[in-house]
């Protein structure tokens, strides 16, 4: 079996949560290819739509697996190969990109949506399963707190809470964390931009509690990778990380108000040692290997339903 990823390339490189799905595929014996999109809005993706079918012609696929709604609503503009749409958040709680989406949910001959709230939100029927993004786990291996501190130049003594995204990202709500944090005596709030995946984990090791306030969410995969090293979160309900947390002492759901944030904060920060967030995201299913198993299902399916027709 082969299958072409397509996906934004906007920004000179495929999102990592992407990449490491279809390595976790391809480790399974599925054949992948890429296809990167470049161009904004769906004016700026139809420009792509002859390299794309270039792209198919050369490396003929059975399945395009595409990513985000404007992705799967131009992969499904090609008839010849069946196309499965996963949604991750943005492209269904923004309605100026919800209405895409929709289309592409009524082309793709399968959808997959990474958290109920959004299942909820795009109103699917049929043709679609709930399948969150997994996590490498292996990426995530155990680090002492006092040698990945190290590593990072950090005080051995120091308090830090890692934020969980670029100050500068408007959906992540950076400016409710700052003024929580500002309540905070001896706290440093650490923005994560500009690191690579090795250093993410690092970070998370190193960091005494990890902060989410977004506004929207899918299914945050730095919050599965916080919880797989153990770290205490700190997080809104958002996406699916309420039901993804549940049950892990040190990891909190906080009120959208920098009191209260604050106040969980310094129930993460007083955690002793690591979590168990962990075996919570084994006991979920959402290792990459069993993520990947469950996608090729998909594939599976969608080719046996074309065959039939």
């Amino acid at each position: 079996m082969r299958v072409l990823f397509v996906a934004s390339y906007n920004k000179g490189y495929f999102a990592p949560f992407i990449v490491e799905q279809a390595k976790s595929v391809e480790a399974a014996g599925v054949g992948v290819g890429f296809f990167g999109l470049e161009g904004h809005g769906i004016s700026g993706y139809l420009k792509s739509l002859p390299s794309l079918i270039s792209k198919i012609s050369k490396f003929r696929p059975d399945v395009i697996h595409a990513h985000y709604g404007l992705s799967g609503l131009l992969a499904n503009l090609q008839r010849r190969v069946p196309v499965v749409t996963t949604y991750h958040g943005s492209d269904i709680n923004e309605d100026d990109v919800l209405r895409f989406s929709k289309i592409a949910m009524r082309l793709s001959a399968f959808n997959i949506f990474v958290s109920q709230k959004n299942v909820d939100k795009a109103g699917a029927k049929k043709k679609f399963a709930l399948i969150p993004c997994g996590v490498d786990i292996d990426n995530f291996e155990f680090q002492d707190k006092i040698a990945a501190r190290r590593r990072l130049g950090w005080a051995e003594d120091c308090r830090k809470v890692l934020f969980a995204g670029a100050f500068d990202n408007a959906v992540k709500n950076s400016s409710l964390a700052i003024e929580a944090v500002s309540k905070l005596t001896g706290v440093d709030l650490i923005e994560m931009k500009g690191y690579s995946r090795e250093q993410v984990a690092t970070l998370m090791y190193a960091s005494d509690a990890f902060l989410m306030t977004s506004f929207t969410e899918g299914s945050p995969q730095v919050v599965k990778e916080a919880m797989a090293c153990g770290c205490p979160v700190v997080s809104v309900d958002v996406g699916d990380v309420a039901d993804v947390t549940k049950g892990v002492d040190g990891c909190y759901i906080t009120e959208r108000n920098a009191e209260d944030v604050a106040r969980k904060l310094k129930l993460a920060l007083s955690f002793d040692g690591r979590t168990n967030g962990r075996d919570r995201i084994v006991e979920l299913g959402l290792t990459d290997k069993l993520v990947a198993s469950k996608i090729i299902e998909v594939y599976k399916s969608v080719l046996n339903d074309n065959t039939e027709r």
